[in-house]
């Protein structure tokens, strides 16, 4: 419920809706579930917070309101809303909601070829790639081998690592993050 500044008054002080949500609230859920230019449908629209913030966000919206004074309100409210500009609607996209690319992906891309010696920061310590998109840690014939995070983690002694980020590649003198030719396929799709 709403409270403080935010909260839509009459003509006579008193609260205009009892139930006023807060638009920091219908912000939140606006960015998660709809994209620019979509259509909220709200069929209790009450003083037009969802109007309001879908308005400000770059979203359609319908209303549906049985009280006059609410739908009046909602009306007066949504008039004096602007719209972001498409600049500032645009949304950092989250690592998580990129698609998925496995390391073996890129081998068998031949972006990465078995054989290549990877290098962790500073050319500290090294890994050779495989043929099933593993990599294997150090020249013995035992060295350990697995995955590029499994590996990563292991040149650390840490618990996990991102290998995207850990293992670079040489191109020419300078070493390249293996993340970027992750991108690259990514790009592709």
């Amino acid at each position: 419920i709403c409270t403080g500044g935010e909260r839509l008054k009459g003509e006579d002080g008193a609260k205009l809706h009892p139930t006023q949500k807060p638009e920091g609230l219908l912000h939140r859920v606006l960015l998660a579930s709809t994209q620019t230019g979509d259509v909220v449908l709200d069929p209790f629209f009450g003083t037009g917070t969802t109007g309001a913030v879908a308005k400000k966000l770059g979203r359609h919206f319908i209303g549906i309101e049985a009280e006059g004074d609410y739908a009046e309100a909602a009306m007066q409210r949504i008039g004096r809303v602007e719209r972001l500009a498409d600049a500032e609607l645009e949304l950092t996209q989250s690592p998580k909601a990129q698609p998925r690319v496995a390391f073996g992906t890129l081998v068998e891309r031949g972006l990465v070829k078995p054989g290549m010696q990877l290098f962790g920061p500073a050319r500290k310590v090294r890994a050779k790639v495989r043929a099933d998109g593993s990599v294997k840690l150090g020249r013995e014939k035992n060295a350990p081998s697995g995955s590029i995070h499994k590996m990563g983690a292991a040149a650390q002694g840490a618990p996990s690592c991102n290998g995207w980020t850990f293992w670079h590649y040489k191109d020419g003198e300078k070493l390249v993050p293996i993340d970027n030719l992750r991108q690259k396929v990514r790009d592709e799709r």
